[in-house]
């Protein structure tokens, strides 16, 4: 199979690129390099005879229908996209632009480059979103975000996420385009752009310094690993029922307070302070505007149709991410010196600023 995947130069992008041509798949990868891409995302395939590169943004719709008509590919997978909740509090602006005109621009691309193709029956739109749109959950653990879940999304970010999904499924509905959909839970795991909360606490502990966490640290999130979310990933385009979506969950809830406590004991473990813990950094800093409570995601779906399971626990996954981030600083250390990483973002201050597609990784 042939992919063409959007944003392929991102984190969870990056997993996919790095997991099809392993498998086997010829990939074509789709990306802006804006801020939080890295092409040393990819490098260990970059040679491959299976992987293609093409610097495009999603917003150029001549760009896209070059890569279309000159690569052919049998199935696409959107992941570009602006995501990170923060920025979008402070730049609202981007995130309508990218992540709904960018994928107006992609369906459009497609239902051409398919209608041209004949309408092969094989072709897939493979539309990879969040959690997020479903909103906020209260903390009984007997609720979870489902498939038929109402959509209520909360921020800047979840709305232009929920306003894709919604084009996604109408172009499937109004123009027959084969589509299928998936939203995850909060991804972790190598190559996680260090503004994330993971990455963040992970290098703010080794530089010493204060580890924040929003509010009181009781907000919940369900972690997944990313290449076991790229696994599910590959899994839906090649057997999704088509028009249908899949929610795809780490099955590991944790508050913000006890994933932090649980970084700190493991690099305690690793790589020991001269006194103390890294416990000892954590800092309570104000909350951001509209901080959803709780997001949890029951995965039944696809696992019953699909068969598909996460194959590690979060201790195990934040185990071997946080030993990956201590044997790779060579790959993050540069990424520091990005626009906006280190700084307090999502504080609603600044004012809108224009940018390009970059990964869905929620923090």
């Amino acid at each position: 199979m042939k992919l063409l995947v959007t944003g392929g130069a991102g984190f969870i992008g990056s997993a996919v690129v790095r997991l099809a041509i392993a498998r086997g798949h010829e990939v074509v990868n789709l990306d802006a390099l804006t801020y939080a891409a890295c092409l040393d995302n990819v490098a260990s395939v970059a040679e491959s005879p299976l992987y293609a590169f093409e610097q495009a943004d999603i917003r150029d719709r001549a760009a896209l229908d070059r890569i279309f008509a000159a690569h052919k590919p049998d199935a696409v997978m959107h992941l570009a996209a602006e995501s990170h909740v923060d920025r979008s509090i402070d730049g609202p602006g981007d995130f309508i632009e990218t992540n709904i005109t960018g994928t107006y621009n992609m369906l459009e691309a497609a239902r051409a480059y398919w209608t041209q193709q004949g309408k092969p029956e094989s072709f897939r739109f493979h539309h990879i979103s969040t959690d997020e749109v479903f909103g906020s959950l209260p903390a009984d653990p007997s609720m979870q975000f489902t498939e038929e879940t109402p959509y209520d999304p909360r921020s800047p970010y979840s709305a232009s996420k929920a306003s894709s999904d919604h084009l996604v499924r109408a172009w499937h509905e109004t123009y027959g385009l084969p589509v299928v959909l998936t939203n995850c839970s909060n991804n972790y795991g190598p190559y996680h752009f260090p503004e994330k909360l993971i990455p963040v606490v992970i290098l703010n502990a080794l530089a010493g310094k204060p580890l924040p966490i929003y509010g009181t640290g009781e907000n919940i999130r369900d972690w997944l690993y990313v290449e076991d979310h790229a696994d599910a990933l590959l899994l839906v385009v090649e057997k999704g029922e088509l028009g249908r979506s899949y929610n795809i969950g780490g099955e590991n809830e944790r508050t913000n307070l006890e994933l932090v406590k649980t970084l700190c004991a493991i690099l305690d473990a690793k790589r020991p302070k001269q006194s103390g813990s890294y416990a000892d950094q954590i800092t309570f800093v104000t909350d951001r505007p509209g901080h959803d409570a709780r997001y949890a995601i029951d995965p039944s779906r696809i696992r019953e149709e699909l068969g598909w399971r996460p194959s590690v626990t979060v201790e195990e996954g934040l185990e071997k991410t946080v030993q990956w981030y201590l044997d790779n600083e060579a790959w993050w250390r540069p990424l520091q010196a990005r626009a906006g990483v280190g700084q307090r973002l999502g504080t609603g201050s600044t004012g809108t600023t224009t940018g390009s597609p970059a990964q869905k990784t929620p923090a």
